[in-house]
């Protein structure tokens, strides 16, 4: 509703309606929306997470999104650099930070407990965001649990890139274990 409201003032009121278009042709957008897409790809009670980053990546490119840091050009390019080869091993949120530095964006709780997304984005809103999927949920079939059965969140995957959507996700062994069966 608010993108709505900041393309009305820009003049630009099918903007939205023209990025669903390019998701959808991306794979990134079903009938449920970019949450449907989410959910075939990743644990229950995560996709909020993943959702906000995608949405957040039409932000920026709009340069409504105000990051906490934004990467270097040298700093970008190692992170995309190395990131795939990186996920190949299992990861946990600290992982993250201690490789990579405070994420550009948090989406999410800070709490430990709670599944997030980071994001790592320049100035230049035409890069993709690396954007890393953390999840701290329960095993699927052991029922919900409290508090999460992990000290802190998993890495799932990082994503980025402008094409197909699935093809830009890299699973860790963990996420990829953790994949919804249909």
């Amino acid at each position: 509703m608010l993108m709505d409201h900041l393309l009305f003032v820009e003049c630009r009121p099918g903007a939205l309606t023209e990025q669903q278009r390019a998701w959808e042709e991306r794979g990134a957008w079903s009938s449920a929306g970019v949450a449907g897409v989410f959910r075939d790809l990743v644990p229950e009670r995560y996709d909020g997470c993943g959702v906000a980053s995608v949405y957040a990546e039409f932000a920026h490119r709009r340069d409504w999104l105000k990051p906490d840091r934004v990467l270097s050009r040298d700093e970008y390019a190692a992170l995309q650099g190395e990131v795939r080869q990186w996920a190949g091993e299992d990861r946990v949120w600290s992982d993250v930070v201690d490789e990579f530095g405070p994420p550009s964006i948090l989406f999410g709780s800070s709490n430990r407990y709670y599944s997030k997304t980071l994001g790592y984005l320049t100035e230049n809103p035409q890069e993709p965001m690396v954007s890393f999927h953390l999840w701290n949920g329960s095993t699927p079939g052991a029922g919900a649990s409290w508090p999460p059965e992990h000290e802190e969140p998993i890495l799932l995957a990082v994503r980025f890139g402008t094409g197909l959507f699935r093809q830009s996700f890299t699973f860790t062994p963990q996420g990829r274990r953790r994949v919804p069966v249909k």
